[in-house]
């Protein structure tokens, strides 16, 4: 069986696939510069017109959400790496994600206490 894929295609051929991820590229960046110019000309519109509230961001609620994601990740590549080669500096590829998951659900729980203190003063 011949595996070389792509290497041993007609030149026309080679062209073509090499050209499908630079044009993938490329429309994903015009797509990300036009949202980006149109959302900037509906903030700027409900500025004028007084209407603009900033929109709230909830650290908590997204470390929590970003720690089980990162933990739950973590965890199946950890399994995999170590089922797959065993102990070796490949297990780092799961366990880095699985220790940022683990840190920023700590992180959830240490700074719970705070919040209730504080939500109490207000």
């Amino acid at each position: 069986m011949d595996f070389s894929g792509a290497a041993s295609a007609v030149p026309a051929a080679q062209v073509l696939i090499a050209t499908i991820p630079i044009v993938g590229i490329v429309m994903g960046a015009v797509v990300v510069f036009f949202y980006l110019l149109w959302r900037h000309r509906q903030i700027v519109r409900h500025i004028e017109r007084g209407g603009y509230t900033r929109p709230v961001f909830d650290l908590y609620l997204f470390c929590v959400l970003a720690g089980f994601l990162l933990t739950g990740t973590g965890l199946v590549l950890s399994l995999l790496f170590l089922l797959i080669e065993g102990i070796s500096y490949s297990l780092l590829g799961g366990l880095i994600p699985f220790a940022l998951g683990i840190s920023l659900i700590a992180f959830y729980f240490v700074t719970r206490s705070d919040r209730k203190h504080d939500n109490a003063r207000e």
